[in-house]
């Protein structure tokens, strides 16, 4: 066991260490005049060849990474030391491979299984998403790992293992942002969720967020994997910034379609299902995209209507209505008595008031105006129900409880009329003379 963890030791200190090769023996050249300082002549000729070597190597030589420091850990334990190729370095690279196809197995049917059967009793769905976005990148994970450290045992040419290292390198960052790439959408699938069992108006934007958000991780995942393999980022940017401002100058008009959207989004004045009145358009509104809002009109065509319109548009939502209000003028004729229309009122009054949906602290009933052809009934009152099918139901009853009222009183409804009265000359004109 002792000398198990000496191996072990010996092998992760010699996976950090940068070896220095031996250098020969060699006089370091004198200085420009023939002088030699005090401190050169008393060191040895091969020290500072030596010292000059290692100074130079320490500023080409790169730390191993993560796969040639696990490497030389596993061939310092099982202490193969040969420069070559063996039947050892052949059957330990078969080995990693068994290694990570059973890992693979292990993970997939004991510890994923474990995980989702933990999910299952929990009463959030968060994990019940996270854990099955989560195997996959898990699975390759391991198989990445394994797949360039059983390349890594074997001694093959500088050059193969130049792109070995680049490979693993590109693969194990790729692999990792998967997993990030799939638990963020997760979590925005997890929001979206929760946003419409909520009611919650950011709902109806939450598919184009969720496609933001992940293009922008993508691309800064990308930029992140070529810094890495060592090309100059800035440069990127530098391009990507005279090109976006290209396009931009190209593509306005859906900039302002976005920004648009954007607004829409913040401000949230409908959401989809809702009936409203943009400029002089009634619809239902089916669908809010990125460059344009979808409305159903009352004639069932379609209109789409771009987003810079909508967000600089007047929006009348007719789904929001906290209460309904009816107003209406009811015309008597002249032939109606001030007792008449005194009783009258009271009794639209009472059969106001006696509606259910009504809000009797509201209602208003009175004699208002002396039209040329009426005497003007004025009402208003208030439906506290929002839907306009009751609101509706509602102003029936109350009309039809009106015209008994009135026909039970003898009354009658004025409409416009007009009645010419002649004087008797006036008449005596026009009458057509009698024959004798």
């Amino acid at each position: 066991m002792n000398r198990f963890l000496i191996r072990l030791a010996s092998g992760l200190a010699l996976a950090w260490m940068c070896p220095v090769p031996a250098v020969a023996a060699a006089a370091a050249p004198a200085p420009a005049g023939g002088e030699v300082r005090a401190a050169d002549a008393a060191t040895p000729p091969a020290i500072n060849a030596l010292a000059a070597a290692t100074t130079r190597l320490k500023s080409e030589v790169h730390p191993p990474d993560f796969l040639e420091h696990l490497v030389d850990s596993i061939l310092a334990l099982f202490d193969i030391r040969t420069s070559g190729n063996t039947v050892t370095h052949y059957a330990l690279s078969a080995l990693l491979l068994l290694v990570a196809l059973l890992a693979r197995r292990i993970v997939t049917g004991v510890v994923f299984a474990l995980l989702k059967k933990m999910a299952a009793k929990t009463a959030t769905t968060l994990d019940d998403k996270l854990f099955p976005a989560l195997e996959g990148p898990a699975v390759s994970f391991i198989m990445v790992i394994g797949l360039f450290s059983a390349l890594k045992v074997l001694k093959l040419s500088p050059e193969a293992d130049f792109y070995i290292g680049s490979g693993s390198q590109v693969a194990i960052s790729l692999v990792v942002f998967w997993a990030l790439w799939r638990a963020l959408a997760a979590l925005l699938a997890h929001g979206d969720e929760m946003a419409r069992q909520r009611g919650l108006g950011v709902a109806a934007f939450m598919p184009w967020i969720r496609k933001s958000v992940l293009s922008v991780f993508a691309v800064v995942a990308v930029l992140l994997t070529c810094q890495s393999l060592g090309f100059d980022v800035k440069a990127i940017l530098a391009g990507l910034g005279i090109g976006g401002l290209a396009f931009a100058l190209a593509a306005q008009d859906t900039l302002a379609n976005i920004f648009g959207a954007i607004v829409v989004a913040v401000d949230q004045p409908f959401q989809i299902g809702e009936v409203v009145k943009i400029g002089a358009n009634v619809g239902r509104v089916e669908d809010i995209g990125l460059r344009s809002t979808r409305i159903r009109l009352t004639d069932n065509s379609l209109m789409v209507v771009p987003n810079k319109m909508v967000a600089a548009e007047t929006i009348t939502n007719l789904s929001r209505f906290t209460r309904r209000r009816i107003e209406q003028v009811i015309g008597l004729t002249y032939e109606t008595k001030p007792a008449q229309l005194e009783e009258i009122v009271q009794e639209i009054r009472r059969i106001i008031t006696a509606q259910p949906e009504v809000d009797a602290a509201g209602v208003l009933v009175f004699f208002r105006d002396f039209s040329p052809s009426s005497l003007d009934l004025w009402l208003a009152y208030e439906v506290p129900e929002p839907d306009f099918p009751k609101a509706l139901d509602c102003r029936q009853r109350v009309n039809l409880a009106i015209m008994r009222a009135v026909e039970a009183r003898g009354l009658s409804f004025a409409f416009p009329t007009q009645t010419v009265h002649l004087a008797g000359g006036a008449r005596a004109a026009i009458e057509p003379p009698r024959s004798s």
